[in-house]
């Protein structure tokens, strides 16, 4: 969800990537209907595995669940780190309706910073600013 939102919100700023330590070789349909709901594209969109763009040189590099943050690797170019804590809603319990609510709470949640992020001035401030900013962000 992180990656549709921040593709679409940042208007080309970044290229954007979303991978974890174990994909799970497809995305949640869940997720995939509150995207579409949302009115995000969801071609290309597909679950991979972090080692894809392990020499990648990364800018940013936001983990949202706890197991990322725990094993997340070293990357290229020493980018920007930063946690933000969301519950992971593919392990939500209960009825289809109780699921989708999760869905959509943690959608909004990563929707709104996503949207702070995509905001900061980033030509107007200095590496440990946009540090500091991004830090700030965690719920």
């Amino acid at each position: 969800m992180a990656e549709a939102l921040l593709k679409s919100l940042s208007k080309g700023r970044f290229e954007v990537f979303s991978a974890g330590s174990r994909p799970s070789g497809h995305v949640h349909p869940m997720a995939l209907e509150i995207l579409k709901a949302a009115r995000l594209p969801i071609e290309g969109l597909r679950s991979k595995s972090w080692d894809e763009f392990k020499d990648q040189p990364m800018n940013f590099v936001i983990t949202v669940c706890d197991r990322a943050k725990e094993t997340c690797p070293l990357w290229s170019g020493q980018p920007i780190t930063a946690h933000w804590s969301f519950e992971d809603p593919g392990k939500a319990e209960g009825s289809l309706e109780e699921k989708s609510k999760i869905f959509r709470k943690v959608f909004t949640e990563i929707q709104t910073r996503v949207r702070l992020f995509a905001a900061f001035p980033m030509d107007k401030l200095s590496r440990l600013e946009l540090e500091n900013e991004v830090r700030k962000l965690a719920p």
